[in-house]
């Protein structure tokens, strides 16, 4: 393995240590699984729902849909410091635990957030049809316009402080893909900016090589679960699936069919298609931010923050650690760690991924 010297240190300044795991969770894969295991009974309120229409992607139909989100404000009368549209990841939703437990610590620090779900994830997935891609923009543009129009209301008060807050982006895994692709794609869609301030933690940025590595026998366990939620999803679409997906999906039961199938297939058979990718090495191809940076650099993206760790079991760290070496842009922070798992970094004083999320916005708007 090709090593590299972890930057945790950068955020000295900001009162963050550097990472350390918390017994028992040692190791990549015990700090990936510890919010599966672990309930610490934390109460979030669902909050203000907030319908964002969509265009249909139940052909022939003219039905309205739209995705749902669930809007928290800090207590009142305080001002939120800025709106945080977060986005969970592969077959998640915005009741994972750790989307929760991030949520609660931005609301605590004096922000509000708005925490949406994916097309086909619960509890939105009899309003919208099909299911999400990691190139979905035509889902994040009208989201991303939603929130600007809540900073607005947020932001009018009749007081000094008289004016629209700033809006901010956290993306969990694929939900930190998602978010990068609509920020390189807004600038054709709106003469707005996506975003004042982007977060990814442990996001894809090949998802080719992604892929792959959840492919390796190593990994059967969790691609067999995470293959069982998207299943699950699609075929819970009340608008329906053709008759070829629905063969597909049934011969696709990874508990029945002993882990014959992947994310690759699934991507090829229910995703590409459905998104207007040729195949799934066209989807894979358009749908890796990686591909845009290495070329262009980082135009078309604000200030943005990159935690990954080098022994995420899920998504590789190479693709992150070459973007470092040839990274140059002040407005981009890479924070790659020795430990830390698949959006883990469950730490000596809590979860630290949360810590440096929490510091790293309050920073932007000191």
């Amino acid at each position: 393995m090709v090593r590299t010297e972890t930057s945790e240190n950068n955020f000295e300044n900001l009162g963050i240590k550097p990472f350390k795991q918390r017994f028992p969770w040692i190791g990549g894969d015990l700090q990936t699984l510890r919010d599966t295991f672990v309930d610490e009974n934390l109460f979030l309120k669902n909050g203000e729902v907030v319908l964002i229409q969509v265009p249909s992607k139940n052909f022939g139909s003219k039905n309205k849909e739209h995705l749902i989100a669930f809007l928290n404000k800090p207590p009142k009368p305080l001002r939120p410091k800025g709106l945080i549209l977060m986005i969970h990841g592969l077959g998640g939703s915005s009741r994972r635990r750790g989307l929760r437990r991030m949520a609660s610590e931005l609301l605590n620090s004096g922000f509000a957030v708005l925490r949406l779900n994916l097309r086909g994830a619960d509890p939105g997935r009899k309003f919208a049809s099909g299911t999400y891609s990691a190139n979905c923009n035509a889902d994040i543009f009208p989201a991303l316009e939603k929130a600007r129009k809540i900073c607005n209301l947020l932001g009018n008060r009749s007081d000094s402080q008289n004016g629209p807050i700033p809006l901010f982006g956290v993306g969990i895994s694929l939900g930190g893909t998602i978010l990068l692709n609509a920020c390189l794609g807004f600038f054709s869609y709106s003469t707005e900016i996506a975003l004042d301030g982007l977060v990814c933690i442990s996001s894809p940025l090949n998802l080719e090589a992604c892929s792959a590595s959840i492919e390796r026998p190593r990994n059967s366990f969790y691609q067999a679960w995470l293959l069982k939620r998207l299943i699950q999803q699609t075929l819970e679409d009340p608008f329906g699936v053709t008759e070829l997906e629905r063969k597909f999906l049934e011969q696709s039961n990874v508990w029945r069919s002993s882990f014959t199938s992947s994310i690759r297939e699934f991507d090829s058979f229910i995703t590409a298609p459905r998104w207007g990718f040729n195949n799934v090495d066209d989807y894979y191809r358009q749908s890796s931010p990686i591909n845009y940076f290495l070329a262009n650099g980082f135009k078309g993206i604000p200030k943005t923050l990159l935690v990954h760790s080098l022994d995420d079991p899920w998504v590789p760290s190479h693709p992150l650690q070459n973007l470092q070496i040839k990274n140059s842009a002040p407005d981009v922070d890479i924070c790659l760690t020795d430990y830390g798992g698949h959006n883990g970094f469950h730490g000596l004083n809590g979860c630290w991924g949360d810590e440096v999320v929490r510091s790293w916005l309050m920073n932007l708007v000191a």
